[in-house]
Formats: structure tokens, sequence, C-alpha cells
């Protein structure tokens, strides 16, 4: 889970101040020196720990918080601030040319997921109406084309590639007059992984950004290397003057160093964030939702917006309709699982809700292949059976569970869930009932 250990340690750190009426300098002092350790421990640079813990001190022991009715609350509120002020405070956007194409030049190591997340990005701005061309420059590494050939199919964006035999100078010339011919307003130039000490590899990356002159250079990095993310952050920057960063594999980085030490030494912005190895599981990066999600006060907004882009408002609506007339079937609830598994893991969802913190979730064991077996159960299921699952019996039973290489208890388990679900579906449609007749002929219904 994302920032898991540090996002634990903060909280922990942090709640021993909200039931104290009354804050000490001591009794800051001792939160803020958990603080430091819990930053620290999350491979977060020395320096940048440093001048946050001076920032927040120097905010924490002034009148604001110390002539407070809740100073607890307001210690959390100056740490949420200042994370966010030092991961950036607002999104930052791509900048798109006002002459198209857009030309993106992404650079990195090799193994950060580069190919992969430049057809992540692809896809982001194909859903934006955008016509995206992608540009085959890694010459070196095998399979490298037609990995991105491969992704490119996979997200329906063309590919424009010469081989490996040309000089990837040469293919980036060409790439740009193809898209001038084929009208794609942006170009995203994937090259080779180099080691930022490889003179001649980074010699080559200039000559291609000198050739397209590129309104983003975007260095993809893996989140999970830490420090060493943002030594290469500067490497980079001092040979090509990066204008963003896109730290991948987010999802599986439990510490947060590199995301929380890149803006404060490089002054480069983080832009998309890696969630997931799907390729739509690129996002906007936002510091203000990441401090709140760190903190255990969730990311209401970006839940909302999954729901919107991914949840079908119609559906909803007709599901509503259909639990207050006790008309849900399986199919109905078939439906709603593969909704749900496009608004993306589990235990990140869950994490985006106030108060579902990584401590609170710890023990739940968010397993997706109990979804995966569910679904194979509704699907082994008749048309029939899925609308009135009281005719499924023993044999019925039998089938469904050989069908969906699950047990007959599983499938026992699944009915009766069902069954009780629709019944509090029912109680809850007659209590509301219930209460809004009270609210209008009796009592008051608040």
């Amino acid at each position: 889970m994302v920032f898991e250990s540090l996002s634990e340690k903060l909280q922990n750190a942090l709640g021993k101040l909200k039931s104290k009426g009354k804050l000490s300098e001591k009794d800051v002092d001792v939160a803020m020196r958990e603080v430091r350790l819990a930053l620290l421990e999350a491979d977060v640079n020395f320096t940048v720990v440093k001048d946050f813990i001076k920032k927040v001190k120097e905010r924490a022991i002034g009148n604001e918080v110390m002539k407070s009715l809740t100073p607890g609350q307001q210690v959390i509120k100056i740490v949420n601030d200042e994370l966010t002020s030092l991961m950036g405070r607002t999104e930052v956007k791509i900048n798109f040319s006002s002459t198209p194409p857009t030309v993106i030049l992404m650079s990195g190591l090799q193994g950060a997921g580069k190919t992969t997340t430049t057809g992540k990005l692809a896809n982001n701005f194909k859903k934006q109406g955008k016509r995206p061309l992608l540009v085959a420059c890694d010459v070196y590494r095998p399979a490298a084309i037609k990995q991105l050939e491969v992704v490119g199919e996979r997200v329906g964006v063309p590919v424009f590639s010469m081989g490996n035999k040309h000089n990837p100078v040469d293919i980036a010339k060409a790439a740009m007059e193809h898209a001038k011919k084929h009208a794609n307003d942006v170009v995203i130039i994937d090259t080779a992984g180099r080691l930022h000490i490889d003179e001649e590899l980074m010699d080559e990356i200039e000559n291609i950004h000198k050739a397209v002159n590129p309104d983003e250079i975007l260095l993809v990095l893996d989140a999970m290397t830490g420090q060493d993310a943002v030594n290469v952050a500067k490497s980079f920057d001092e040979r090509l003057s990066i204008t963003g960063v896109i730290l991948t594999k987010l999802d599986g980085d439990a510490r947060g160093g590199a995301a929380l030490s890149i803006r404060a030494v490089t002054d480069k912005p983080i832009k998309f964030v890696g969630m997931g190895e799907k390729l739509d599981e690129l996002e906007p990066f936002h510091p203000d939702r990441m401090a709140s999600r760190i903190l255990g006060m969730g990311d209401v907004l970006s839940f909302i917006e999954k729901a919107q882009a991914n949840i079908d408002a119609d559906k909803a609506m007709e599901l509503e309709k259909k639990i207050r007339t006790s008309q849900f079937t399986f199919e109905d609830f078939l439906d709603q699982l593969e909704q749900m598994k496009n608004l993306g893991p589990l235990d990140q969802i869950l994490g985006m809700i106030p108060g579902m913190n990584a401590k609170a979730l710890k023990g739940l064991d968010v397993n997706e292949k109990d979804i995966g077996r569910i679904e194979a159960i509704i699907k082994s299921m008749t048309k029939k059976e899925r609308q009135t699952p009281e005719i499924i019996d023993s044999s019925r039973r039998k089938r469904i569970a050989s069908g969906s290489g699950t047990t007959i208890p599983e499938v026992n388990k699944l009915l009766k869930q069902f069954k009780e679900t629709k019944k509090m579906m029912k109680k809850f449609t007659e209590m509301e009932k219930t209460m809004k007749k009270k609210g209008k002929f009796g009592l008051p219904f608040f």
C-alpha cells in the first residue's frame, strides 16, 4: 500500500497529540522527534527532513496552536500543510504547445518502467481527445521496439519505428515529419534507458533534445529506489533541464522517500504517478491529496473522480430503483463487481476513504482472487438462475461449482450472502419509507 510504513508512523506520532487538551513545547518536541525518525526511515533526504521539522516546529509552538481549543488537531493541520508544500503544493499539468505537435521526451534509467509508462501516458492523452504518436528510439535493448509496438496496440495508439539500424536522432526527426503529415498532436519519444554516468548515451539524448526541441522532458523514476531516485533526477536535470518527473511503482512503495524529496531537492514537479501495472493506472500527482492520504485523512476528490470516470450514472440510477423495488438480481451484482474493479485495486480505493488509514487496513484481507471466484460462480449460472436464484437446487449448485472451478460450499455461501443482502436492502427501503412518513405526518424526521 502507498506509503504504508511512513503513514502508520506519522499517524502514531501525531495521534498522541490529539488527546491532549493543552500542548507544551516539550509535547511538540517529542512528537517532532518521532516524525523526524519516521521520515528518515522512509529514506527522505536528510536536509529535506531537517528543513521540514524546523518549519513545522516554528509554526507548532506559535500562538495559532498554543491558544487553540484543539491544539493537537492544529499541529496535524500544520504537518499536512508542510507535507503538501514539500511535494509541490498544487498539481502541475503537461505543457501542451499552442502549435501542435506537443513533443514529450521520455528519459530515465533501465528498469524504471519507461516504455510501459510511455504507453500509459499516450493512453491518458487519448482519453483527453488527443491524437498521440509513440516513437521508438530505443535501438539498443533487445525487443524494446517490439514492446512499445505491443503497448501501442493495446492502447490503440500508432507507433513510429525505423528498426534498430538507424540513429535515434534521425528516427526522432523523421517521426516529427510523420506526425505533422498524419495530424498527430502529441509526439512521445521513448528513448533507451541509460545511466546518468554514461557519457555517450547522455550525449545522444542531448542530441535528440536539440533535434526536436521538446515541450516536456519527463524523467521516469522507480519510486521504490528512494533517495537514489533523487540523485538520478539531479544528474539528469543537470544535462537535460527536465520539466517533470513520473514516479512508477508508487503502489508498492511503503516508504515514500522519493516522492517527499524530489521537489525539494531538484525543484522539479512530480507530474504523474504509476499506481499499478495496467495501462490505465497512471494518475496525475496531487500533492495536497497525497499529504492527506499519508496522514490518514483519505482522498475523497480522487475517489469521486475515479467513480465519475468508471461508474455509469444511468446504471447507478437503474440499480437504485431495483434495490428500492426488491428487483436486484445476480446480473446486477455482476455488473457492480465489474464497475468496482474498474476503480482500481481495492486496498487503494479503501485508502482514499477518510479514516481508512494503513493501520486500519492492515488486518483486512483485500483479496482480488475472492472477487474473481464470485464472478466465476455468477457467470456459471444460467440467465434464469441469475434472475431467480431460488430455483438453484442441489444439482444446479453442483453444476455451477464444477463450471466455475469452485466448491459447492462456496456456491452455497454466495447464495446465502446474496439472500441476506437482499433482505437487508428491503429492510432499509421499508425503514426509509416509514421514517419519511413519520417526518411528514407524525414525529419530525431528522
